[in-house]
């Protein structure tokens, strides 16, 4: 019996790809600032910034805009680096470019 079920339905295979994704990009932002991806410090900014991507994420599905597996690991990346900002804690410059139309979208947001 095939365990996983669901691993043929195209949605489910773009969701795994996204979350990959994010993961991937979260780590790499992690080691740049040199926190662990364990650091449990990291809880309330992960569910902040989830929070925050489903507002957003609820914006771009109004707005019509077509996106792929790579653009929504960017605009949780954005909201993730958005709530770490806010935490006061400090990025170095040029670790992660922004896309202003997402930076800007997420600020009017998160207002």
């Amino acid at each position: 019996m095939d365990r996983d079920q669901f691993g043929h339905d195209p949605q489910v295979r773009f969701l795994r790809r996204a979350f990959a994704g994010m993961e991937a990009a979260q780590n790499k932002l992690l080691k740049g600032i040199n926190v662990s991806p364990f650091d449990g410090r990291l809880n309330r900014t992960r569910i902040a910034a989830l929070k925050l991507f489903e507002k957003v994420w609820i914006v771009y599905s109004r707005w019509g805009i077509s996106t792929d597996e790579g653009e929504m690991a960017d605009v949780y990346m954005h909201c993730f680096v958005h709530i770490l900002r806010a935490q006061r804690i400090p990025l170095p410059e040029g670790l992660f470019p922004a896309d202003e139309r997402i930076k800007n979208l997420i600020s009017e947001v998160a207002k």
